[in-house]
């Protein structure tokens, strides 16, 4: 989960994938809730979700379109399939998705 403040991501937090199938997501229900307590505690909120494509571009699959459940959320989606890593961010929601600009400050 991406953990921040206003439209800063400050932070990731780790999740159990407790899909089936391992080219699938599913964030285990339990790490879902603490890291939302965890982060309100600290005065921050779960912004938004991240995940990888291995083998596929870092643009959402009509598979994370049709399963993104928080459409006011972002989407942080890494590809690893050429040489370099591509990082890029969304919104996803009502059957698409809007890239948005993703600015990383040292």
């Amino acid at each position: 989960m991406l953990v921040g403040r206003d439209a800063s991501i400050d932070e990731a937090v780790r999740a159990k994938n407790i899909a089936a199938h391992p080219a699938r997501f599913l964030i285990d229900p339990k790490d879902h809730i603490d890291a939302r307590r965890d982060a309100r505690r600290r005065g921050l909120d779960v912004l938004g979700f991240y995940h990888s494509h291995p083998h596929s571009p870092a643009w959402p699959s009509p598979t994370d379109v049709t399963e993104a459940a928080y459409p006011d959320s972002v989407y942080l989606i890494v590809s690893l399939e050429g040489a370099a890593e591509d990082t890029r961010l969304f919104r996803i929601g009502h059957g698409g998705a809007a890239e948005l600009p993703l600015i990383t400050v040292p």
